[in-house]
């Protein structure tokens, strides 16, 4: 076989998701983690609308809180929150493993899984909290 045909026949990289590379935990959240940290900066500009609105005096403010109160907006803000939540805890969770610890593949996916769930409660509780103001 020469080293031509090696090279092709192999992945480039193991983060090639699909025929190469079976997804698993690990890379979802890591995928995840990076993707939050983008939908995090997108919506920082939402924020920042709200703000700008509330400077530009009442009728400003009335139409962004109309745009945000609307299903769209809603799913906007709960994908925020979410996001916040989830790059929150996984965040903490790299923390912990720049101590040096976690790294054990049983710990690593307690940890995964726990930062999925802790993410959604946070997250759903944000929103129960918010709604009963």
């Amino acid at each position: 076989m020469s080293a031509k045909s090696a090279q092709t026949s192999r992945p480039l990289s193991p983060f090639m998701l699909g025929p190469y590379y079976k997804p698993q935990l690990t890379s979802m959240l890591s995928i995840t983690h990076r993707l939050t940290g983008v939908a995090l900066s997108v919506g920082t500009i939402f924020l920042v609308a709200w703000l700008m609105a509330a400077a530009a005096g009442e009728q400003s403010y009335a139409a962004f809180s109309e745009c945000a109160s609307a299903w769209y907006g809603q799913i906007i803000l709960i994908g925020f929150t979410w996001a916040l939540s989830f790059h929150l805890c996984n965040g903490l969770r790299h923390l912990w493993w720049d101590l040096g610890r976690g790294f054990d593949l049983k710990t690593v996916y307690a940890t995964g899984y726990a930062v999925v769930i802790v993410s959604i409660v946070l997250t759903a509780s944000v929103w129960l909290v918010a709604c009963c103001l």
